[in-house]
């Protein structure tokens, strides 16, 4: 086996660390950006010999990219071909150029990632994401599956009465989509007498949601898919800025990097690296990207990294599930939350239709949060105090409940120009 994801630990980091001086080099010949930092700190990039080394060069911020987008291209405007930009959930969107060149790099990224998902040649794939929309994912999923050789339906997202025609039709044996929306697959099947179980589907791979908690066992969510329609569940973790996915393999144990196209680092609040084990913020160096390569970059997750060999016999660490992003961390009442906590109760009362998490600050400066809830029928219960005794349960503490009607939540969930559903507004 040559693929470097099951070699030593220590081949990895061998490999890892000549990637990372070529990278170095790259950057300083190439970036605006990264030649002004470079001088402006006195860095000599001949001195960053390991990943140990990586500690003493300053963090890339998405804030740096949205003031100085220009300065991170590292090719003519002419090489590029093809323009993305990120989901714009940490502020504004940011556009990042690609080269023929980065969009083979993403081929073989998702081709991987696929493959590590039990997706093999010949494989039928219904995407259930947007190719339109500057989305880059949609497009990678796309080329990785082309590269691999399995087939593709470019179905979109939403509609499940099409997704639903086109299973039937042409029998694809994976879907790729928010998990959230499988719920709302399977609500649409139930009640249009369709056989979902006997469908040709066997494995549906998530994007843009977990479905697992930090001890790897499926979520509230990933168990209610699971409850309704036994199928095998995939999570990922990706982003524009990576131009890498983190996929689960069979075992379901974490997200596997991919020791060629990304370096990982977990680090604390005393922007140092935590202990292997330990959740702290996800930041990134990534290797091989030829239009806008970053160094160091914050993304704002948080996760932990796992560097025991999986069951499936790789070695390359694994990121646990997302604990929450930082950006969102909330402070109600003395309490430190994130809000797939607050999320996980609102998941688990059964007369949740839909809900938005809204966090704003008080008058004396504190995390306000108001959970704005529809419901499934007006149950025979105070449902405002039967929710706030589970936060209390759960979290210890209760926010403030709003009880909408189901339609204006929706609006809400399902903006225009989301590529995500929208469950979170912070207004601090």
């Amino acid at each position: 086996m040559n693929d470097i994801e099951y070699k030593s630990p220590e081949e990895i980091k061998a490999f890892q660390e000549g990637l990372l001086k070529k990278h170095l080099e790259y950057l300083a010949e190439h970036s605006v950006y990264y030649r002004r930092m470079f001088a402006s700190y006195g860095i000599d990039i001949a001195s960053i010999r390991t990943l140990e080394d990586l500690v003493k060069l300053p963090f890339t911020e998405k804030k740096d990219l949205q003031i100085f987008n220009d300065d991170f291209l590292c090719c003519p405007k002419a090489d590029i071909v093809d323009y993305v930009t990120t989901s714009g959930t940490l502020g504004d969107p940011v556009t990042f150029g690609c080269t023929e060149k980065d969009l083979q790099r993403l081929a073989y990224n998702e081709k991987k990632s696929f493959e590590c998902a039990g997706v093999k040649h010949g494989d039928i794939v219904q995407l259930m994401t947007t190719l339109d929309k500057r989305f880059m994912a949609g497009m990678a999923y796309f080329l990785g599956l082309r590269e691999l050789g399995a087939g593709v339906i470019r179905v979109g997202n939403g509609i499940p009465e099409l997704q639903w025609d086109t299973i039937r039709r042409l029998k694809p044996d994976t879907i790729m989509c928010v998990p959230s929306f499988i719920l709302r697959l399977i609500e649409y099947a139930e009640s249009h007498g369709i056989d979902y179980k006997s469908s040709s589907v066997r494995r549906i791979i998530g994007i843009g949601e977990g479905l697992r908690d930090q001890d790897f066992n499926l979520n509230l969510l990933g168990r209610k898919i699971k409850e309704k329609w036994d199928v095998q569940l995939f999570a990922t973790y990706s982003s524009t800025e990576m131009g890498a996915t983190f996929s689960e393999c069979e075992y379901g144990l974490g997200g596997h990097v991919h020791p060629e196209l990304i370096i990982v680092e977990i680090i604390g609040e005393d922007d140092l690296p935590v202990p292997d084990g330990q959740p702290g913020e996800v930041v990134v160096t990534t290797l091989g990207v030829e239009g806008m390569p970053l160094l160091r970059f914050r993304t704002g997750d948080i996760a932990a990294k796992r560097v025991e060999q999986c069951k499936c016999g790789r070695w390359s660490y694994r990121l646990t599930p997302l604990v929450g992003r930082k950006n969102n961390m909330i402070k109600l009442k003395g309490t430190t939350l994130y809000p797939p906590a607050v999320n996980d109760v609102l998941d688990n009362a059964d007369y949740v239709e839909n809900y938005v998490v809204e966090v704003s600050l008080s008058e004396a400066g504190t995390d306000r949060v108001t959970v704005k809830v529809g419901l499934k029928g007006q149950p025979s219960f105070d449902p405002v105090k039967d929710l706030k005794d589970r936060f209390r349960s759960r979290i210890r503490v209760a926010p403030d409940v709003e009880i909408l009607p189901v339609e204006e939540i929706a609006r809400i969930n399902f903006p225009a120009k989301s590529r995500k559903p929208v469950k979170f507004i912070d207004l601090r």
